[in-house]
């Protein structure tokens, strides 16, 4: 599990300074606060990590990380992410603690395709990462795998084509993880259905009954759903998995973020640690409703545009923060309508 992140000077984070980290993480703020770039920063720490010495790779976790970073991040050149502007110095710092072990790096903005300076602590692991775009990928899978794998081209980054290639392996039949077994049966009764994809053709369709539809007819929420039980079913998830997820209401009706929220806190009791980025009342409502029922520790990273990050846990209460501020405002609006 994260333990501790430590970002400075990676592009619009000025500094990130987030230790005390959960099972389940929850990060808000206004639009061009970072939450992403927060997100996949991380991401690109754990697959570097994930990747090196797994079968036979050759590579070094340098390589490993330069490749990464560059295709998340679509820059030919990594030294583009090292934070500019006015009063701004220094190298780009990143640093984690994985299960209290460090991996850390830096690099200045001429840096183009070598990192010199790398400590990794960390020993290899088996386990697999991932990262859920806001933007459901069923529907565009061929599109991701033919524009990276064949054209090798930027428009989907890495993010994007980890999750596909993840998803393209067949779910395993046989007894599951009690857990993984249980949230696949909340996530299909979700769904009403079950979604599967062809194997001849490779696209992905939607049954329910007897009835079977084409993908791209099926809502956006049914696609997202889809997607976290194919990757529950097919194993390419275990209890020692990290998900960080962007804007997970993306598309889902206020009952389904709740049932959501839901099976993420049963997943995560199994084991898997989860990073929710988010602009959503419901979700940080639900959040804060089952950290306050369950004595349950969700640390929260609020940011905002000026690059400042301050971190609190709902369990000590609901942070001040412009979504719920939105919300009590739009409510005191509706009682002055009211009242006259």
């Amino acid at each position: 599990m994260l333990n501790q992140i430590e970002l400075i000077n990676f592009g619009p984070l000025g500094k990130v300074e987030w230790d005390h980290l959960g099972p389940i993480n929850l990060i808000i703020g206004g639009n061009g606060a970072g939450k992403t770039f927060l997100m996949k920063a991380c991401y690109c720490a754990m697959r570097t990590l994930e990747a090196y010495k797994r079968g036979n790779d050759p590579r070094t976790a340098p390589e490993i990380l330069v490749e990464k970073l560059r295709w998340t991040f679509e820059s030919d050149k990594i030294g583009d992410l090292v934070s500019k502007g006015k009063g701004v110095e220094g190298p780009l710092i990143s640093r984690i603690r994985l299960d209290e072990n460090d991996f850390q790096y830096r690099f200045g903005k001429d840096t183009t395709k070598q990192i010199q300076s790398l400590e990794n602590h960390v020993p290899p692991r088996a386990s697999n990462s991932i990262f859920l775009p806001a933007k459901e990928v069923l529907s565009l899978h061929q599109v991701i795998l033919r524009s990276r794998d064949r054209d090798q081209l930027f428009g989907f980054d890495d993010t994007y084509l980890d999750l596909a290639r993840a998803l393209g392996d067949d779910t395993t039949r046989g007894k599951n993880y009690q857990a993984f077994a249980r949230a696949r049966r909340i996530l299909e009764d979700m769904l009403g259905g079950k979604v599967d994809r062809d194997k001849e053709t490779g696209g992905w369709h939607f049954r329910q009954g007897n009835l079977k539809f084409p993908i791209w007819v099926t809502s956006e929420g049914i696609k997202k759903i889809a997607i976290l039980d194919r990757l529950l079913g097919n194993r390419y998830l275990d209890q020692h998995s990290i998900v960080f997820i962007d804007e997970p209401e993306a598309a889902l009706h206020p009952s389904a973020i709740s049932i959501f929220m839901d099976i993420i806190a049963l997943l995560s009791e199994f084991g898997i640690q989860f990073f929710l980025a988010s602009h959503s009342y419901f979700v940080v409502k639900k959040l804060y409703l089952m950290a306050q029922k369950q004595h349950m520790s969700i640390p929260v990273a609020l940011g905002n545009q000026e690059n400042q990050w301050t971190y609190t846990d709902l369990r000590q209460g609901m942070p001040d923060n412009s979504i719920i501020n939105e919300s009590i405002d739009m409510y005191k609006q509706e009682v002055e309508l009211t009242l006259g």
